[in-house]
Formats: C-alpha cells, sequence, structure tokens
C-alpha cells in the first residue's frame, strides 16, 4: 500500500461520520453501529442516526464521538414544523449535530424564498449544534442550481454543506463537491465546512474527496470540523487498508 493511500485512509477514518439510516434499524442496529465507531485504529468523528436512537447512541459513545441525526429526512419537504419537531427531538436526546435536507423540490420549483426562510428557521432552532445541509446534488443536477443551494445554506448560518440523503439515485459525485467547495470558498466563511455523502466505498474514492477539498479549501482544513465523510460501507476499507488485510469495501449500509 502506498503512503499516500495510507494517509488518506487514516484522515477518512478521522472525518468519517459512520452512518446508519436503514427504514428497519433497531436498538441492536445501532449498539453494533457504535461499537464499529470505536475501532482499534483510532474513533470515527461522529455517528449518524434517526432522531429515534440519538439517546441511545449518546449513551453509549464517549463524547469524543459526536452523535448526529438527520432532519426531514429524506424527502427534504417544504414542512417547516416537520422539520423543527425533528431538531427538537435531536437536542432533547442529547444529540450533537443535525443533518437537515433541504427542500430541494421547491428549490428546483423556484421557490428560493421559501427555502431561505426554512434555512433560517432551522439554523435558529438548532443552535447550539452543528448544523449540516444536506443539498440533494444528485436530484438538483445542474451546477447553478448545487451552487445556488449552497449559497444559501451558507447564508443561513450552516455549518457543513452535504452531498447527499444516499437515497437518491445519484449520490455524491466530485464534480458536485468541486462546485460546492468552490462556493465555500468563495465565502470566505473560515469555519464553513464539506461533507461527501452516499456511494463512497473506498480508500481511494475518499482519498479524490480529500485532495479536492485541500486543493479548494487548503489542507488544514481537511479535518473533522471542516470536512466529514457520510458512510458506513467507507469503514471496511479504510480498516481493511490500516490493518494491511486491503479486502474489498462491502456495500454501504446506506
Amino acid at each position: 500500500m502506498s503512503a499516500e493511500l495510507l494517509h488518506a485512509a487514516r484522515q477518512a477514518l478521522a472525518c468519517l461520520d459512520l452512518t446508519s439510516l436503514n427504514d428497519g434499524d433497531t436498538a441492536a442496529d445501532i449498539e453494533a453501529l457504535c461499537r464499529r465507531a470505536q475501532t482499534a485504529h483510532g474513533p470515527v468523528a461522529a455517528v449518524c442516526v434517526w432522531p429515534r436512537f440519538v439517546a441511545q447512541a449518546r449513551s453509549l459513545l464517549p463524547k469524543t464521538i459526536k452523535v448526529a441525526a438527520v432532519a426531514d429526512f429524506p424527502d427534504g419537504a417544504l414542512d417547516v414544523p416537520r422539520a423543527l419537531a425533528d431538531v427538537e427531538a435531536i437536542a432533547q436526546a442529547g444529540g450533537d449535530e443535525v443533518d437537515v435536507v433541504l427542500p430541494y423540490k421547491a428549490l428546483i420549483a423556484g421557490q428560493v424564498t421559501e427555502v431561505a426562510e426554512f434555512l433560517a428557521e432551522v439554523r435558529h432552532a438548532s443552535r447550539p449544534l452543528t448544523l449540516k445541509v444536506i443539498i440533494e446534488s444528485g436530484e438538483l443536477k445542474t451546477p447553478e442550481l448545487i451552487a445556488q443551494a449552497t449559497r444559501l445554506s451558507l447564508a443561513a448560518g450552516a455549518d457543513f454543506i452535504k452531498t447527499s440523503t444516499g437515497k437518491s439515485a445519484v449520490s455524491a459525485t466530485l464534480d458536485a463537491a468541486r462546485v460546492m467547495l468552490q462556493e465555500i470558498k468563495a465565502s470566505g466563511l473560515a469555519n464553513a465546512g464539506f461533507k461527501a455523502s452516499g456511494g463512497i466505498r473506498t480508500v481511494a474514492d475518499a482519498a479524490a474527496y480529500l485532495a479536492l477539498a485541500a486543493e479548494k479549501l487548503g489542507a488544514e482544513a481537511v479535518q473533522p470540523g471542516r470536512f466529514r465523510f457520510g458512510a458506513s460501507g467507507l469503514l471496511n476499507d479504510i480498516e481493511a487498508q490500516l490493518s494491511g488485510t486491503a479486502a474489498a469495501a462491502s456495500s454501504s449500509s446506506y
């Protein structure tokens, strides 16, 4: 294994949001997820679960591993009360981070003001938790819409802009990531971060995103405070690379 790939594996582990968002998730699944989050090679950055599992995850993890949960997920309805109820549930259960889906269908339909108001209300309700806005870049399709969604999210005060729910036909792509990272750079916001999510299953895949983030935001930005991966399957290949077994990564839990 090359030194570059080994370095990428270590970076990816430190920046990983180990995720389980299956419809049939159980308490046993979350217990297993939390055990996996504390690997022999070091901890992940966070676990990401449904709001109903936040309290359990928080009770099983050290404070050094954040607990994230999703809001307005996965459809991204233009439904402020629903999103705020999710945010309140996450906060009350002891969550650290909220991954909310931007109402991307409304944005496609031209409801820019409504989307901006939705994001502003979610941001207000979620403070002081970390807020990641999922723009569902694969559904937005065009660079112009991806850039607009990123700008709206940053203007509302999002801490991270995230590519995808992992539930759509197209998840993270390097093309979308490039547009999003460029908008983050152009914003001049020194603390704004990026999360690549959905379909990233190997360290080689992850390395391309790490390199792109370093190119756009600087090498110092490639750390959990500004960069994340949303995945579960990726951990399989990270562990294989770091342990020297280099087994093929299995499919993601998404």
